[in-house]
């Protein structure tokens, strides 16, 4: 697949965005309002749309929407867009206030995921979670001394799994398939763990998982 679309134009859509029309995908990204992407896609070159527009157009989709937004995007770009399309899910479902000593809250509890939610909202779609325990500085092509970082997924379908493996490798990190839907919820709280020291110390730049195999 080819033609992806990216929903959401914060900076993780953006840097995804760019990230993917590195590696020759032919790449759009969406928004509420697209005019406010005009400087973007001036610079990058990356034609931007509504949410149901870049849907439509695409193959498959990177949902990179604020956490408490995200069904609100999937409705915005409508089931029908989605059906039988792989969508990168890199949402976290942070909840609003500040966090208690560096640990930010969520509004899902230990045995739920938003990935879960958004997959029973839109079952046609194909959810990955991937992409969210990290932050947006060090997704694409990021170098450590201790070689690639690991990048934990998951999801329900196979095929999509496969396609969200080849951008994790294409963008220099290790994947590491935990399985069906449910292990979103063990990969969602990554961001809990990630987002600490960035917190607590102001360290955003200098860290990433990685898993150690024998």
């Amino acid at each position: 697949m080819t033609r992806i679309g990216v929903l959401g134009s914060g900076q993780v859509g953006q840097t995804l965005a760019q990230g993917l029309n590195k590696h020759r995908y032919d790449v759009r990204i969406a928004s509420r309002t697209p005019a406010k992407l005009a400087d973007f896609s001036k610079k990058s070159g990356i034609a931007t749309g509504t949410f149901s527009d870049v849907a439509a157009w695409a193959e498959a989709l990177v949902l990179t929407v604020l956490g408490r937004a995200a069904e609100d995007a999937l409705r915005e770009a409508g089931p029908a867009n989605l059906h039988g399309k792989p969508v990168m899910d890199t949402t976290n479902p942070i909840a609003d206030g500040p966090p208690d000593d560096g640990v930010i809250r969520f509004f899902t509890s230990p045995n739920d995921s938003l990935m879960e939610r958004l997959q029973a909202a839109v079952p046609g779609a194909h959810f990955v979670k991937a992409f969210n325990s990290v932050g947006s500085a060090l997704m694409v092509n990021p170098t450590f001394p201790g070689g690639k970082p690991t990048m934990f997924y998951c999801g329900n379908d196979a095929g999509a799994k496969a396609i969200v493996a080849r951008i994790i490798n294409q963008f220099g990190w290790e994947g590491a398939d935990m399985g069906t839907a449910k292990a979103a919820r063990a990969i969602e709280p990554l961001c809990q763990l990630w987002c600490i020291p960035g917190f607590r110390e102001n360290k955003w730049t200098g860290h990433a998982f990685h898993l150690l195999r024998r």
